[in-house]
């Protein structure tokens, strides 16, 4: 998807990685993400039109955190997108027959609520925590 066919401009988010062949594995083989220009340390992935980079960094990782929401602890930092509820229901699935292992199983929280959304989270192979959502109504996302 190119600038002029998206509404607002593409992210670009850089991670750290200890392995760029298990990123590899998993964020163009598990995920499905198209992988763009690289180098022996770093992937550029296309992220449904967001620019999303591993880089291969050595040595440890800091350990993150968690917040309680709707009875369960995200992990902080996390990212994402925000899927429509099919292509959610697929990735979940698609994850599941991986062997990825949820932090948080995919579950629909704010049931009837401003914001009632799909999510699901799970860590990279790094530890990086990411979070997929899909709202049955995207005007839903920004809801008070």
């Amino acid at each position: 998807m190119t600038t002029t066919e998206q509404s607002r401009p593409p992210f670009h988010l850089a991670i750290p990685v200890d392995d760029i062949e298990a990123a590899r594995t998993f964020y163009g083989g598990v995920l499905g993400l198209a992988e763009g220009r690289s180098a022996t340390r770093w992937i550029d992935w296309d992220m449904h039109g967001h620019q999303m980079v591993t880089h291969q960094v050595d040595g440890g990782r800091t350990v993150a955190d968690s917040n309680p929401v709707d009875g369960h602890e995200v992990p902080v930092p996390h990212f994402g997108l925000v899927l429509d509820v099919t292509s959610f229901h697929a990735l979940a699935d698609r994850l599941r027959a991986a062997g990825t292992r949820f932090v948080i199983e995919p579950y629909q929280r704010f049931a009837g609520e401003p914001g009632e959304q799909w999510t699901m989270f799970f860590h990279d192979p790094a530890g990086n925590a990411l979070e997929f959502k899909a709202f049955r109504d995207l005007d839903q996302l920004f809801a008070t």
